[in-house]
């Protein structure tokens, strides 16, 4: 049998030999994500997200807005109209949408009305915080896509809330005029937002070379 290393050392002394132990090795000590790995990962998710607003941009306002002035009598939808909108068009807009055109477009708001905002705004926070690294900065663009995800679904309520009204509420009307503005002024600033982001990322990489 053979003898712990104890024994060897109580029957041989200083001249035991004890054979050592050695702690096996790391199966993988490469598990850890390097910077380049998560800037890779946070630009896929980026990519994905600009083709879904792409996708929800064209199924909502060039799409389906715009198959819905068939109920309308050619009138174009509230939300399409970049300029806003006084009580006479919505009077003349109500007149020409019934119950059905209503539930349609309240339809609209709820799915690809909401989605689009939403996944816009993620993608454009995450665009923004991927590629700009000063903090005051950073939340001074994230504050446009922020601000347009709150305005644009405040907007789809608003304007849902003036067509159900009995005839033009003027308070209503330039509510939903003054959210429809601003959702598209946000819009675009949040696209140049994205865009300068980008041009300080690759001003800033050949810095860091």
């Amino acid at each position: 049998m053979a003898k712990t290393p104890a024994q060897r050392i109580k029957k041989h002394g200083a001249n035991a030999v004890v054979p050592q132990h050695h702690l096996p090795p790391v199966v993988n000590p490469t598990t850890a994500r390097t910077p380049e790995k998560a800037q890779g990962n946070s630009n896929l998710i980026v990519i994905a997200g600009v083709v879904a607003s792409l996708f929800l941009f064209w199924y909502l306002h060039l799409l389906t807005l715009d198959q819905l002035t068939q109920l309308t009598e050619g009138r174009a939808m509230p939300d399409s109209l970049v300029g806003g909108f006084d009580t006479g068009y919505i009077g003349q807009l109500q007149a020409a949408m019934n119950a059905d055109a209503l539930g349609q477009l309240n339809y609209v708001h709820k799915t690809a009305g909401t989605l689009f905002p939403l996944i816009f705004g993620f993608t454009w926070l995450l665009l923004i915080g991927t590629n700009v690294a000063r903090k005051a900065l950073r939340w001074g663009l994230w504050a446009l896509p922020l601000l347009f995800v709150v305005v644009r679904l405040w907007g789809n309520v608003a304007i849902d809330a003036m067509l159900a009204s009995n005839g033009p509420d003027a308070g209503q009307v330039a509510l939903a005029s003054g959210l429809t503005v601003a959702g598209w002024v946000l819009f675009v600033l949040s696209l140049l937002a994205g865009a300068a982001a980008v041009l300080l990322r690759k001003r800033k990489a050949p810095d860091e070379n």
